[in-house]
């Protein structure tokens, strides 16, 4: 059927298309079926997108009215006719469904899913499916490997030609933990090449791409982002606008919905971005322990896995188990985060004795940067640890830092603090005896994390610390009153610290 183009300056995160209901129903699309539409009825150039059926005057019969993204993708001006017929149903669901069945699937089988999510042909309910199908049943090494090629093959790869290419990725769960930053800038300071693309938190108060985004951009093109490299030796950008594994943005993007995190997707996520910027040494961080994600006996798992594909893939990876009991740092959300990152990096704010200097993040991140200069013969064996403090303490690495935000347009001016805050004190003395990770992740997102990026918490004692009655124990931060509320209620009910 020949329909004319109408605009809405519409924006939809996917391809949407709407449809006069009598238009909707002699082409046989329901509310949320699928639709093909081409500028000719013989054009290679396709878009399936998701049906939305009016019965008002924005639409008329002879009309269909896309989103911005359609628009784009098919270069169509207004009043332009073009083709639009009933999309057939994806074979990849008939693939999705084998796997509910607790089924193995082939190379092409998952392929097809994987394009299928790219070319937006399967629906986000479909997608949630295919994340469930993983999360109960489950992947094999050889569908996990398969996940991973069909990820990487689906985007786009940075080709930087440097033969030392980092990087390091947590598996994340844990609350604070703002490593990277703080890695990334020592490491590039010894002249690693490091080309951080992170994602945005799935299940925490804050990634890394939240925490940066506070003070510079993080969403740039390849070409963009290959001349910030040239120019400073690192970044520290949200993989999902690089169209690097565009994938594993959309397939994370339902696992929020979800607050689900797959195995084989988180193995296949992390690896998928490592190789699509050609990293040669890479470095995992497996926090694991009673409040983490993962327990100890997971953890030795997971890092069979991964040691595995990196063997499989010839890269030189390294995973280490860390503690994760408790959070890193005393800050939790995008800001909170920030202030104990600069806490660490700026020697200014490290010689004030007035400042609380979140040691345990400094320790860890000095430890995890030890090992990537090790790994890459920058540091001898056993002396990565001294090398990384040396260009910490002389403010080498805060200086890198400065570069790299400077080059994603971005200024230390622009931390801003939340609108509203309350402390919580401590209504008896004695001991931390918990801190569940989880109920913190929690209190944090109710605060507002991490859309908020002023939100979050900041914690003033860790496990086994004393503390006396009537002591801050918590400071949350929130943007409004109402969130503010909810967060005092929810710190309330659930109890996520406990004193003995």
């Amino acid at each position: 059927m020949k329909l004319k183009v109408k605009f809405l300056k519409w924006y939809a995160g996917v391809p949407v298309a709407m449809l006069h209901r009598k238009t909707a129903s002699k082409i046989g699309a329901q509310i949320r079926g699928r639709i093909s539409i081409k500028p000719s009825e013989n054009s290679k150039k396709e878009v399936l997108g998701i049906v939305d059926i009016v019965e008002n005057k924005i639409v008329k019969e002879d009309e269909i009215v896309v989103s911005s993204e359609i628009e784009k993708q098919l270069s169509l001006k207004k009043g332009q006719k073009v083709d639009v017929h009933l999309a057939p149903i994806p074979k990849s669901l008939s693939f999705i469904k084998k796997k509910l069945n607790k089924k193995r699937l082939s190379s092409k089988e998952i392929e097809e899913i994987i394009s299928d999510i790219v070319n937006n042909s399967l629906s986000e309910s479909e997608i949630a499916l295919f994340i469930s199908a993983m999360y109960k049943y489950g992947m094999s090494m050889r569908e996990t490997i398969y996940l991973i090629k069909a990820i990487l093959k689906s985007g786009n790869k940075l080709n930087l030609n440097h033969k030392i290419v980092v990087d390091k990725h947590s598996i994340g769960g844990i609350p604070g933990n703002r490593t990277t930053p703080i890695v990334v800038s020592i490491c590039a300071a010894a002249g690693l090449i490091f080309p951080k693309n992170s994602s945005r938190a799935i299940t925490s108060a804050a990634g890394t791409a939240d925490v940066i985004e506070t003070i510079a951009r993080v969403e740039f093109s390849v070409y963009e982002l290959k001349k910030i490299i040239d120019k400073v030796g690192a970044c520290m950008v949200w993989g999902g606008a690089l169209g690097l594994v565009p994938a594993d943005a959309k397939i994370i993007q339902i696992e929020k919905t979800l607050n689900m995190d797959p195995e084989a997707q988180l193995l296949a996520s992390i690896i998928s971005k490592k190789l699509a910027v050609e990293s040669k040494y890479i470095l995992i961080d497996i926090p694991c322990g009673e409040n983490a994600k993962v327990s100890l006996k997971k953890a030795k798992k997971l890092k069979r896995k991964f040691e595995i594909l990196g063997r499989f893939f010839r890269r030189k990876l390294k995973v280490v188990l860390t503690d994760g009991s408790q959070p890193i740092g005393n800050g939790i959300g995008p800001v909170q985060e920030l202030k104990d990152i600069l806490r660490v990096l700026n020697p200014r704010i490290r010689n004030n004795k007035n400042e609380r200097i979140p040691l345990d993040l400094e320790e860890k991140s000095l430890f995890l940067a030890g090992t990537l200069l090790e790994m890459t013969g920058k540091a001898k064996k056993n002396k990565g640890i001294e090398m990384a403090k040396e260009i910490l303490y002389s403010g080498k690495a805060f200086k890198k830092f400065k570069e790299i935000i400077k080059a994603q347009s971005g200024s230390l001016k622009r931390i801003k603090d939340a609108k509203f805050k309350k402390d919580i004190l401590a209504n008896k003395s004695g001991k931390v005896v918990e801190i569940n990770n989880k109920k913190i992740n929690s209190l944090a997102r109710v605060a507002g994390c991490p859309t908020d990026k002023a939100a979050g918490l900041y914690l003033y004692h860790h496990l086994n610390e004393d503390v006396k009655k009537g002591e801050k124990i918590l400071t949350i931060y929130a943007e409004s009153k109402p969130r503010l509320k909810l967060a005092l209620e929810f710190y309330k009910k659930q109890k996520p610290i406990k004193i003995k």
